[in-house]
């Protein structure tokens, strides 16, 4: 079509600024629809973010885990970021700015330079489940193994690669976009196989 002259008033010039204009609607929105979006933190100020994020009355998540450790002359029980360095958010991107205005976050994770949005039923089932005080404790992040579907429990819905340890099984959970897994203790009734 290189030497195709198109006329103003044409149907083929009305068709291309019909799709433009729809093209910059479905783009608000997309900016105005809240979804949920890491927020790449800087080490060890998860907490600081997620109290600066209640503060600033953005609705976020942030999983943890109590873990023993051990200094010089006593034992104490921390609780520590499942995911170390990341913050979940929920907010349209027309809002980003409360959130990567706070100091201590690096920017919210995605691609191209545009945040990416996270599965939002994959976050339902996390918050949903990490709201009921099982345990869990992060894990290196997997993409080989046994893939399961956990089918019961607060986690049902979920995929993920089975592991032993030692007599109790556990579901490795992984978050693709951020490159993180987390693992959670199921009961073998609870996974079905995923095939394919």
């Amino acid at each position: 079509m290189a030497g195709t002259t198109v006329i103003p008033g044409s149907p083929a010039n009305l068709l291309e600024r019909q799709q433009n204009a729809a093209g910059l609607l479905e783009q608000e929105q997309a900016m105005s629809q809240e979804r949920w979006y890491a927020a790449y933190t800087c080490a060890k100020h998860e907490k600081r973010v997620a109290a600066e994020l209640g503060a600033r009355e953005v609705e976020h998540f942030l999983p943890v885990y109590s873990s023993v450790r051990r200094w010089k002359d006593r034992r104490v029980m921390l609780d520590l970021p499942l995911f170390p360095g990341y913050v979940f958010v929920r907010l349209a991107l027309c809002d980003r700015l409360r959130v990567v205005q706070i100091p201590s976050v690096v920017r919210l994770v995605g691609f191209g330079g545009l945040p990416t949005a996270l599965p939002d039923e994959e976050m339902e089932i996390l918050c949903s489940g990490f709201s009921q005080s099982l345990r869990a404790e992060p894990h290196p992040f997997l993409t080989v193994g046994r893939r399961v579907r956990i089918t019961a429990g607060p986690f049902a819905g979920l995929e993920g690669v089975l592991k032993r340890k030692k007599s109790s099984l556990r579901v490795v959970v992984s978050l693709e976009l951020i490159q993180r897994s987390v693992a959670v203790d199921v009961d073998i009734a609870d996974v079905r196989p995923v095939s394919g």
